[in-house]
C-alpha cells in the first residue's frame, strides 16, 4: 500500500511527537522525517521527497513565512498545511501563509504548546489526505470520476447560456460561502469589488475562531470596500462586507442587523454558509445574489435553493478553479445554480449583476 510521506516541522519537539503520532496513527500515511525550523526543514528537503507538509508558522531561526517563500521557490508543487497556535501573531502569520500558497490550516486548540491537539487529529488527516491528491496532480481524475457524464454536459452548456443573459432583478445584498481554498478565492473576489458598491455583502469561510479577525482585516487593507468581522447587533449597512466570526453562525435579521448565535454546527461546522444564506434569502427574497465558492463538503447547497425558491440569483464557481470541488458541487447538483464562473470571473459577474439591476 502507498503511504502518504508527511514532513512535519514544528520548534517543539513536543508538538513534533505528537503530530507525527496522530499522523502514524493512520493506515495510508507516515512521517518520513521531522525539522525543528525552517533551515532545518529546508536542509531537509535535500534529502527527503514529501507528499505534504505541515508547517508550523512561529520559529526560530526561520519561521514558517519564510519557509513557505523559499519553499515556492524550490519545491512550489509540495503542498503544505500551516498549523498555527491562536496567539497575537499566529493569526496573521497564518494569512499571509495562505497568501504565499499555503493548501490550508488548522489552529492549534490550546497555544503554541498544544496537549490537547487530539482533538484536530481528525481535521489533519483529512486534510493532509486532500493536500496529497493535489500533490500527486490526480484530484481532477477522482473528482472527474465522481461526476456524471451529463452534468459535465449540463456545466457546459449552463455557462454557454449565461453569458448573454442579463440580469433584471434589483440585487440589495450579496451572500459569499467558502472553505478549503476559501481565503485565496474570497482574497481575489473581495479585492476586486469597488468602495461604492451599494449593497452589503456577508461572507462565510469556514474558518476556527481567532482567525477570521485577522482574515477581514487584511481584505480590509487590500480591498477598495470596507471589510469588518461582523458583530452581533451590527447595523447593516451598504459598501460593508462582513465576515462571520470563528466559531458563531452569522444571519441577517429582519430588523436588518447582524445576528450571531452558537446554535449547534450544520455539517459539522459554525459558522454554516446555509444558515446565512437561508436567513438572508428570507430578508432580501428575489432582491439576493448568492456565490458558492471551493470548499469541502455541501455546506450551501440547501441555502442556494432557498435563494432560488425566493426568486434570487445563485452562482457558484466552476470546477476548473476549485482548490476543493465539493461545496459548488453540491450546490450545483441541486440544479439551482444558475450561472457558474471560474473565480478570475466571479467578482465581474457580481459587480455586474449589482450595476445592471439598477439601472
Amino acid at each position: 500500500m502507498h503511504k502518504i510521506k508527511v514532513l512535519v516541522v514544528d520548534d517543539s519537539a513536543l508538538m513534533r511527537k505528537i503530530i507525527s503520532d496522530m499522523i502514524n496513527s493512520q493506515e495510508d500515511m507516515e512521517v518520513i522525517t521531522t525539522a525543528k525550523n525552517g533551515e532545518d526543514f529546508l536542509n531537509k528537503l535535500n534529502k527527503y521527497k514529501p507528499n505534504v507538509i505541515t508547517l508550523d508558522v512561529e520559529m526560530p531561526k526561520m519561521d514558517g513565512i519564510t519557509a513557505l517563500k523559499e519553499l515556492k521557490k524550490k519545491y512550489i508543487q509540495i503542498p503544505v498545511i500551516v498549523l498555527s497556535s491562536v496567539s497575537s501573531k499566529g493569526p496573521k502569520m497564518t494569512m499571509e501563509c495562505l497568501a504565499n500558497g499555503a493548501f490550508d490550516f488548522l489552529a492549534k486548540p490550546s497555544g503554541a504548546i498544544s496537549l490537547d491537539i487530539n482533538k484536530v487529529q481528525e481535521d489533519l488527516v483529512s486534510k493532509i489526505r486532500l493536500a496529497s491528491l493535489k500533490d500527486k496532480n490526480n484530484l481532477q481524475e477522482i473528482k472527474k470520476s465522481t461526476i456524471k457524464e451529463k452534468d459535465l454536459t449540463k456545466e457546459k452548456d449552463l455557462k454557454r447560456e449565461i453569458k448573454s443573459s442579463n440580469y433584471k432583478k434589483t440585487i440589495e445584498a450579496v451572500v459569499i460561502g467558502a472553505s478549503t481554498g476559501g481565503p485565496k478565492a474570497l482574497y481575489k473576489v473581495i479585492t476586486s469589488l469597488p468602495k461604492k458598491f451599494n449593497v452589503p455583502v456577508f461572507v462565510v469561510q469556514h474558518m476556527p475562531a481567532g482567525f477570521t479577525k485577522a482574515f477581514a482585516e487584511r481584505l480590509d487593507a487590500n480591498s477598495p470596500i470596507k471589510v469588518v468581522e461582523a458583530k452581533s447587533g451590527d447595523l447593516i449597512v451598504k459598501d460593508v462586507v462582513y465576515i462571520a466570526p470563528g466559531g458563531y453562525h452569522m444571519e441577517v435579521g429582519k430588523d436588518k442587523r447582524i445576528h450571531l448565535n452558537e446554535d449547534p454546527p450544520v455539517w459539522g461546522v459554525r459558522p454554516a454558509v446555509d444558515k446565512l444564506f437561508i436567513s438572508a434569502s428570507e430578508v432580501y427574497g428575489s432582491n439576493l445574489l448568492s456565490v458558492v465558492l471551493t470548499g469541502m463538503g455541501k455546506d450551501g447547497a440547501d441555502g442556494t435553493v432557498k435563494v432560488k425558491q425566493a426568486g434570487g440569483i445563485t452562482l457558484s464557481e466552476d470546477e476548473s478553479t476549485c482548490t476543493i470541488y465539493g461545496m459548488p458541487k453540491a450546490a450545483f447538483e441541486t440544479g439551482k445554480v444558475d450561472r457558474v464562473f471560474p473565480i478570475n470571473e466571479i467578482a465581474e459577474e457580481i459587480i455586474k449583476a449589482v450595476q445592471l439591476s439598477r439601472r
